[in-house]
């Protein structure tokens, strides 16, 4: 069977959104990934275990496919800080043979998913444009802004039509919090359990929170409208400390008989710059995208679906 569109890591946590969206459009999707065990998958994708590290492998699977969109990452920013010599090395060998083996197809398009939360580091003004410079603090937003270097000289060199997507600081229902990524799948998570929700410096840092099918529209509209070679941002434009997160999820929680959460005031931490809030101008003049989901409907969202799968 031949495929259309090809999601590496595509059963993780944007591509379960990122899927259904491509298969919704008409697309045949292939999605690879590291697990043995098959993922449910939606009528019209098909998934397949992969060793991203043999170039003949990924060139055997990737044959006929015309649109390739890269999610895997094997770390989240808090475990890349606790080893960061394993974070290099499981991703940048792999990312780059990838786009090695990728310049070779013949590829309508390449999406890379960077962090938009982490390559800028801090910011010098707000919201951040894709003009601003680099300076990621964390040992994930170092190999990030490197993954996007390789991007871009294998765009110039091999004519790889990489587009690169800096997301802003993703949430959603399919978020559990225990990965140690996503300040608001951890607070629903500890609010549902009756713990205290872990928040570093007062009032914790501020981020550009984007419901994860508004990252799914956007990377869609990456695929067919980005420019290959440019760099785009995923975000709202629009940013929320964790203590404003939290009376919002409270507010919530009242509504609907939950207890309100409480917090845990620790330290700040060296890697968390204290502002991310991304511009989404560029998309929305080059492929007239935007965000559709408010955080506060999103965060009901997210509530009431952990509630009731807690129930």
């Amino acid at each position: 069977m031949s495929y259309d569109t090809c999601v590496i890591g595509g059963s993780g946590f944007i591509g379960r959104s990122l899927v259904p969206l491509l298969v919704a459009t008409g697309r045949r999707v292939l999605v690879l990934g590291r697990r043995s065990a098959s993922p449910v998958m939606p009528a019209g994708a098909s998934y397949r275990a992969l060793d991203i590290t043999d170039t003949s492998e990924v060139l055997a699977a990737l044959r006929g496919v015309r649109e390739l969109v890269d999610l895997a990452y094997a770390f989240v920013p808090k475990t890349s800080c606790d080893d960061p010599v394993a974070d290099v090395l499981g991703n940048l060998p792999p990312s780059v043979a990838l786009m090695v083996a990728a310049a070779e197809l013949d590829l309508r398009s390449f999406v890379l998913v960077s962090s938009g939360g982490t390559v800028y580091g801090e910011p010098d003004v707000l919201p951040i444009t894709e003009q601003h410079p680099q300076r990621p603090l964390s040992p994930y937003g170092i190999t990030k802004h490197a993954l996007e270097c390789y991007g871009m000289l294998y765009h110039r060199s091999l004519g790889l039509p990489v587009v690169i997507a800096r997301p802003a600081n993703a949430y959603g229902e399919a978020q559990d919090g225990s990965s140690g990524q996503g300040f608001i799948g951890a607070a629903v998570r500890n609010l549902l359990a009756g713990h205290r929700v872990p928040v570093y410096g007062a009032p914790g840092t501020i981020r550009d929170y984007i419901h994860v099918d508004d990252v799914a529209t956007g990377l869609l509209a990456l695929l067919e409208k980005g420019r290959f070679g440019e760099e785009y941002n995923l975000g709202t434009g629009r940013g929320h400390n964790n203590i404003e997160i939290l009376s919002m999820l409270g507010q919530i929680a009242g509504h609907m008989g939950l207890p309100c959460p409480e917090v845990e005031a620790l330290p700040a931490r060296p890697f968390d710059v204290t502002a991310n809030v991304l511009s989404y101008e560029k998309l929305k003049r080059e492929a007239d995208w935007g965000p559709s989901i408010s955080i506060q409907s999103g965060l009901e969202r997210v509530l009431r679906h952990a509630a009731g799968r807690e129930h």
